[in-house]
């Protein structure tokens, strides 16, 4: 048994720390707001964030984050992508201890630096072993203990493996990859290219359309992603396709919620108020976009997501100027005979 302290209490850190109260770990949940805390207490549960999933008494809640992190096993990252930096940093005010093993969820890049999160909570705890662990994981599936599978990234064998050990069960598998920044990189730009299949959905196209988009969208990350360094291999696995197909198609993606309604009119403000939860796409889409000029690669669905959330594009015109582009041949790698 493992003691381990969630940080953060909203959907996805409220069903993690259901499967590690299920595998018998001492759980703790922070949450910034005293008032969430207490309210949490008393009802076990994120009434309005995940209804139906309720920790048990065993389970403590507390908005003290020097309480979090001191004397734990693990500690689980489990906020927004724009705010893991901030929460680092507080973090490492309160003391955590050298060498401790920090695992994110959140998946982004942050804009104005265009560093991933592990490598953001490296920076701002001095000593920490950043991990993190992703996949196509709705946190509304995983809190009722529908099958999920995801994936584990470290710098070593052995804290995967440590991290793998503290979350598999029966109902949610972990498998163990040395390819960091793969990972980070499949989980942030997926959110972009699920933007776009939700203006898709919005715009009233059906399956042949989703289809193309993921499948070109995958090739789009995959070419930034090995450009930058990721492993071909990652883009093809969970942490890519998988998690780029849930998001595209499932109705509990916010980021494609928040397209659909950019689809069918509204801004993306009135889109992103609406959702009611942080969309990380829309925080990633400008630096995909940056990363893609700095590192030559060609991501034009990408960039027409830019246009319609920045540049006040119309969906519809942004996906006509996707279907009449240049004639490509699919995979210039082969060769013909």
């Amino acid at each position: 048994m493992a003691k381990v302290s969630v940080i953060g209490a909203g959907s996805w850190g409220m069903a993690i720390a259901k499967v590690l109260e299920n595998n018998g770990h001492e759980v703790m949940v922070w949450s910034h707001r005293e008032e969430e805390a207490e309210r949490l207490r008393e009802k076990r549960e994120n009434e309005a964030k995940l209804p139906g999933v309720r920790l048990s008494e065993r389970t403590e809640f507390t908005s003290d984050l020097k309480t979090a992190v001191s004397g734990r096993d693990l500690l689980i990252l489990a906020v927004p992508s724009t705010a893991v930096r901030g929460t680092a940093r507080k973090m490492a005010s309160c003391g955590v201890e050298p060498g401790a093993v920090v695992v994110n969820l959140a998946k982004g890049i942050e804009e104005s630096t265009l560093m991933i999160l592990t490598d953001i909570i490296e920076q701002e705890i001095p000593g920490a072993n950043a991990a993190v662990l992703s996949g196509p994981s709705h946190a509304e599936e995983v809190g009722h203990g529908i099958p999920t599978t995801v994936v584990t990234g470290a710098k070593d064998r052995a804290t995967a493996e440590y991290i793998q050990n503290i979350f598999m069960n029966q109902v949610f598998r972990v498998y163990t990859s040395p390819d960091m920044l793969g990972i980070e990189l499949g989980g942030a730009l997926k959110n972009v290219i699920a933007l776009a299949a939700g203006v898709a959905d919005g715009l009233g196209c059906g399956d042949n359309t989703k289809a193309a988009l993921i499948t070109r969208g995958i090739a789009e990350m995959s070419r930034l992603g090995v450009a930058m360094g990721g492993r071909i291999e990652t883009f093809n696995g969970l942490t890519g396709i998988g998690d780029l197909i849930v998001t595209c198609a499932s109705v509990h993606s916010r980021n494609r919620k928040a397209g659909y309604l950019i689809g069918q009119g509204r801004t993306m403000q009135e889109a992103m108020d609406e959702v009611k939860m942080v969309v990380e796409g829309v925080h990633s889409a400008k630096a995909a976009m940056v990363l893609s000029g700095k590192y030559g690669v060609d991501m034009p669905i990408v960039e027409e997501v830019n246009k319609v959330l920045f540049e006040n594009k119309p969906a519809r015109e942004a996906m006509g100027d996707l279907m009449l582009r240049d004639k490509k041949i699919e995979n210039p790698e082969l060769p013909w005979n």
